[in-house]
């Protein structure tokens, strides 16, 4: 059976490897790690497609290692155990410690990456694990600890030409054909960075065609996408896509529509914490003061979702987004803090003023920190008025409230506190 064309040009060396030059480029940590002949356990975080599973075989080729793969969709503790155990059995014939590749190791329970745990410290293997996710969040913190973090990017237009050209170029099928690229664009959108999602493309444009030679044009690569809807996985464009039609969707109160594209993401296999995260960005940045229960509602998904799974967890999710969409909206606290992170970068680190200081030590306090501050709960409606901010930007204001009905409240009430200033 003929491999797919992804799986024929997986580099074998850092020399073939394209991209990441962060990490692999010469003088790099990778590669000055790979040089001295150890590598510590890591995890390698980043988007779909961008050479995780290659870079940790190419580690462990390098080293001469031996090398255990297992993914944490279908992999259990009972899986993790017995490669342990081969790896203890193996040091007592003094072989060299096998590298254990965790493929989406975000999806691991905290009982799976417990039984790492110790493997890991006591050095009996060396764990390299794969994930899209931020693993602050999905890998528990002693594992963390013992492991280091590097983060692959999404691969830049130079880099998938490079990978285009080399196929080409190389690859024992491709060479068969007489391939003329006349138009890159569509390639290059539809790949989104991910050089699986390139090498799939190129091979179903190019083998569309029984023709010696085959020529490649935007218009060309978007009708045989078209041809073939299995092509948009969730991690490519349409995945993309989808979202951003949701997003906009809950943003524009038609709950209709953000139904129907939840509905669509449900039935593609999208990760559903991923649209669960999607959700409490929304509820903070799209609803925000107008409904501050939204963002409640959304975190109260997120984790009635981790305790309820699939297929129940999708009555959760169109819940929150009829919710969401339903809901006056509001983007003032999203506006406000970009708008003080732009002042902030223009004026650096202003003074805070002597007032607002703390002051522990006696020397602190002989040097006015604290002086003449005054703590609001000792004046009527536990208020009063005084300076917060920095002289230099004393007038500026960043938190406007919107039109909607409960920021009017807010409004006026701040307006019988600070009088003209709201």
């Amino acid at each position: 059976m003929k491999q797919p064309l992804a799986e024929r040009m997986r580099p074998r060396s850092l020399d073939d490897y394209i991209g990441q030059e962060h990490l692999v480029g010469q003088g790099s940590v990778l590669r000055k790690m790979l040089d001295a002949g150890h590598v510590p356990s890591f995890i390698l975080w980043g988007p779909p497609g961008v050479g995780k599973t290659t870079l940790a075989q190419i580690v462990a080729n390098k080293l001469d290692m031996p090398f255990y793969t297992l993914s944490a969709i279908n992999s259990g503790v009972k899986d993790v155990r017995e490669i342990i155990d081969k790896a203890k059995s193996g040091s007592f014939f003094q072989s060299k410690r096998p590298i254990l590749f965790i493929d989406e190791i975000h999806r691991f329970s905290k009982s799976q990456q417990d039984s790492l745990l110790a493997a890991v410290e006591t050095g009996v293997i060396t764990l390299i694990g794969a994930t899209t996710e931020n693993p602050s969040f999905e890998v528990i913190r002693p594992l963390l600890s013992r492991c280091q973090v590097y983060v692959l990017k999404s691969l830049e237009e130079k880099d998938l030409l490079k990978l285009m050209d080399k196929a080409l170029h190389e690859d024992v099928e491709l060479k068969k054909k007489k391939v003329d690229v006349k138009e890159t664009a569509a390639l290059i959108r539809f790949a989104g960075g991910d050089a699986r999602k390139l090498m799939n493309i190129l091979e179903l444009v190019v083998e569309a065609d029984d023709k010696q030679e085959v020529e490649i044009t935007d218009a060309i690569v978007v009708e045989k996408l078209q041809e073939n809807p299995a092509a948009y996985d969730k991690g490519g464009e349409m995945h993309y896509d989808i979202i951003s039609a949701f997003i906009k969707s809950i943003r524009g109160s038609d709950p209709d529509a953000a139904i129907y594209w939840l509905a669509r993401m449900v039935e593609g296999g999208e990760d559903p914490e991923f649209i669960a995260r999607r959700l409490l960005i929304s509820a903070a940045e799209d609803i925000g003061l107008a409904n501050p229960n939204a963002l409640l509602l959304a975190n109260a998904c997120f984790e009635a979702l981790k305790k309820i799974g699939w297929p129940e967890g999708r009555i959760i999710l169109a819940e929150t987004t009829v919710y969401l969409a339903t809901s006056p909206k509001s983007n003032s606290a999203y506006s406000a803090i970009d708008s003080a992170i732009a002042l902030v970068k223009e004026t650096g680190n202003l003074p805070v003023p002597l007032h607002l200081r703390n002051a522990p030590t006696q020397l602190m306090k002989e040097l006015n920190y604290g002086k003449n501050y005054k703590y609001a709960h000792d004046y009527e409606n536990n208020f009063v008025e005084q300076e917060f901010l920095p002289k230099e930007i004393l007038t500026k204001r960043f938190w406007k409230p919107q039109n909607n009905p409960a920021e009017a409240r807010t409004a006026e009430f701040m307006k019988k506190l600070w009088g003209d200033r709201y």
